[in-house]
């Protein structure tokens, strides 16, 4: 069975939602609609780059993936479809694919399927719902657009990496508050060699050891691990990390190591 995912800033509250699934649909009724998340933040590319980048590996390969991020109606935006390590994703070519890709997709299209544009008030089911669809039932990417090279370039903000130092910042705020930094489990290893390390934070706060799980450390005690994006976490064991160490979206956290 076809497998569409979902991943948007439409929410839970209003309509959209349920228009985007009913569209989908009623183009291929047997379709498995599957829902990654629709509570990214209004207009956060980032946000919804680093938790597709997360999840869509965990799909079967030929998943078609839409992604309703910053994609109202705009004369001067491309949308796309594409294919990307068996995968193919829909959506605005707004810099998101090259925040989530670390390699060239295998093939891109600009999607050439809207029929009017005075009646185009809703992309997700005019153009992204309808693109979906034709890709899930086996239509070639060419059979909805024309092809191009190039993806809108947004670079991610990188650590900066001094001689025993990496000066880092929280790039994510999960669901159970726990704290993810842009630091990934190579580049720490890779500076790391041997040494010890002490991570720093607000409030004077610091960590001196990695922990492999959660519950290492009595409820209520802080913790920094490698999370499943093998991305550096700061933690509270059965606690609300973001609040309680005051750590937020863009917080500056250092690591620095010593022998």
């Amino acid at each position: 069975m076809a497998v569409i995912t979902l991943t948007t800033d439409l929410g839970d509250k209003d309509f959209y939602q349920a228009a985007l699934k009913g569209s989908i649909l009623c183009l291929l009724p047997n379709v498995n609609i599957v829902d990654i998340t629709h509570g990214i933040a209004a207009f956060n590319i980032p946000q919804a780059a680093f938790v597709l980048k997360n999840a869509f590996h965990y799909f079967p390969k030929g998943t078609v993936h839409l992604i309703g991020i910053d994609c109202v109606y705009n004369e001067n935006m491309r949308y796309l479809a594409l294919q990307y390590h068996g995968h193919y994703f829909v959506g605005s070519d707004n810099g998101i694919f090259a925040l989530m890709f670390e390699e060239a997709p295998t093939e891109i299209v600009e999607i050439n399927i809207i029929q009017d544009l005075k009646h185009l008030h809703f992309p997700l089911t005019d153009i992204f719902a309808k693109a979906c669809c034709s890709i899930a039932a086996g239509y070639p990417l060419k059979s909805i657009g024309i092809p191009v090279e190039h993806l809108q370039e947004k670079v991610n903000l990188h650590p900066v990496i001094e001689k025993n130092i990496i000066r880092a910042s929280v790039i994510y705020i999960d669901s159970f508050q726990n704290v993810i930094t842009n630091i990934s489990k190579d580049l720490f290893s890779k500076v790391q060699g041997n040494r010890k390390f002490k991570l720093s934070f607000k409030r004077s706060e610091s960590i001196t050891k990695l922990s492999w799980h959660y519950n290492e450390v009595p409820e209520g005690e802080k913790l920094c691990l490698f999370g499943i994006s093998n991305n550096l976490e700061i933690a509270i064991n059965k606690g609300n990390a973001s609040r309680l160490l005051g750590l937020y979206l863009n917080d500056i956290v250092i690591v620095e190591f010593y022998s």
